[in-house]
């Protein structure tokens, strides 16, 4: 019953309405157990306004087939559920959303406000402001080897609009998007919108989870138009190693239509011995591909919402058109802070340096305790601040009061349910054998974040073999 009363409000908070691979619910909303906290869930589910709009109106309030097709990002569903349960009065530790528990450093939020003293409030060129695409420029040149002059860079509201308005640039009806699994939940949602076909390619634990050369080129077809890279990747943080881009370059090149979109929001989250290579600096590849990043993670930065654009002049300047046509351009305030931000030096210079040091503590943590339960696997992360972990030897298990644990959205559910930590299920990135964690919150957060996952899993071992 605590499954069906936590689906139910999940249903709810989506965007849609209905979260598809969450179990559906056979009772209806109301209905739910007393005394406990599904029954706290379950008081916050309403009805779905738009089908009971529709239901009591003669007017068509059907929705376009394109949107309707869309699934809702759990992560945002379960990160916004999260959030209630808190202001409610339930103690959730929360570590579902990519977002660093730091404070935008002092001296960016600074030039934020000097913006808005000095009246620096107006639209900017839709592009972006001369100051920080010039700013970009520089970035790129002296710490990716890239040669990009301004109109080569385009700044959006958050790397996530660049992403999209990239795919939908370049790809046609019938486009296939190659998107190796576990992916962030947007690139396939986001290729449907272009009405492109997503073409997932799986990876594997025992491989930390990197896209196999062989894998890719026997997918490749006639039709393949994008190939989307995320390194250091959300989920798992894994970071391609510049020998195996240099494997994937060399099957790219054999593809004419082929162009690659390079997700670099993470690039400087990442754990040496491990180092970023921009997909762009390889051979031949400079003209094939799209470059992403933004300040949102590496700065703490998310709330300004703050991403870029690099690539080819003409592709860039047909993203600009979409954007002119969508929101025009970023924040004026938020670009200024992003030149600030910019101005820290070579990777964010100390300040980000010590945000890094901080999540590696975190993952050493997190990797050792978890790593010690029993039937969990763990591909040990060497950036961004997520740990994917494989918990599906729990599946089949039965848990007192829950019910059948079968799947990541079933353990997911549990965990939040049974024992309040909130977590994102794997089969959100493709990949059903895992839970996201994110470690972007304090040492102690996580501290009593294991204990309790120790806790849930251990009835669960009297009920399955692990």
């Amino acid at each position: 019953m605590a499954t069906q009363s936590s689906a139910a409000v999940i249903s709810a908070t989506s965007a849609a309405g209905r979260v598809e691979s969450f179990p559906d619910s056979k009772k209806p909303i109301g209905y739910c157990k007393s005394g406990n906290m599904s029954s706290r869930i379950c008081a916050m589910a309403k009805p779905n306004d738009v089908e009971t709009l529709s239901s009591s109106s003669s007017v068509d309030m059907s929705l376009s087939p394109r949107v309707q097709s869309l699934k809702p990002s759990k992560t945002m569903v379960i990160t916004d559920l999260a959030a209630t349960l808190v202001q409610s009065g339930v103690p959730v530790i929360r570590l579902a959303a990519g977002e660093p528990d730091f404070d935008t450093p002092k001296v960016v939020a600074e030039a934020g406000v000097n913006a808005i003293r000095e009246g620096f409030t107006r639209y900017t060129l839709n592009a972006g402001i001369t100051e920080l695409r010039e700013a970009i420029c520089r970035k790129l040149k002296e710490e990716n080897g890239l040669s990009y002059a301004p109109d080569q860079i385009l700044v959006s509201n958050g790397a996530k609009q660049s992403l999209l308005q990239a795919v939908l640039a370049v790809c046609s009806p019938g486009d296939e998007v190659i998107i190796p699994a576990p992916y962030w939940v947007s690139y396939t949602e986001q290729a449907r919108l272009a009405d492109a076909t997503p073409v997932v390619i799986p990876t594997k634990i025992s491989n930390n989870f990197l896209l196999d050369p062989k894998d890719l080129e026997s997918k490749l077809t006639e039709k393949s138009r994008l190939l989307i890279l995320c390194s250091p990747s959300n989920p798992t943080g894994s970071v391609y190693p510049k020998s195996l881009l240099e494997e994937i370059a060399r099957i790219i090149a054999k593809h004419p239509r082929l162009l690659v979109l390079s997700d670099e929001i993470y690039e400087h989250i990442i754990y040496a011995p491990a180092t970023h290579t921009s997909f762009a600096s390889l051979p031949d590849m400079y003209e094939r591909t799209l470059t992403v990043n933004g300040f949102s993670k590496a700065f703490a930065m998310t709330g300004w919402r703050l991403g870029y654009l690099a690539g080819p002049k003409h592709i860039v300047a047909a993203c600009s058109k979409l954007q002119g046509q969508v929101s025009s351009g970023a924040s004026s305030i938020a670009q200024k802070a992003g030149v600030a931000a910019l101005g820290l030096g070579k990777a964010g210079g100390e300040t980000v340096a010590e945000m890094v040091k901080a999540y590696r503590e975190r993952r050493d943590f997190l990797v050792k305790s978890l790593g010690e339960i029993e039937g969990v696997k763990i591909s040990e992360p060497q950036g961004a601040f997520y740990l994917f972990i494989d918990f599906s030897a729990y599946y089949g298990s039965e848990a007192e009061g829950f019910g059948l644990i079968n799947d990541s959205s079933s353990l997911a559910l549990y965990f939040l349910d049974k024992f309040q930590v909130a977590m994102v299920p794997g089969d959100a990135f493709g990949d059903d054998s895992c839970i996201r964690i994110s470690y972007a919150t304090s040492l102690d957060v996580l501290q009593a974040a294991v204990e309790k996952i120790r806790k849930a899993l251990e009835p669960l071992r009297a009920t399955v073999s692990v």
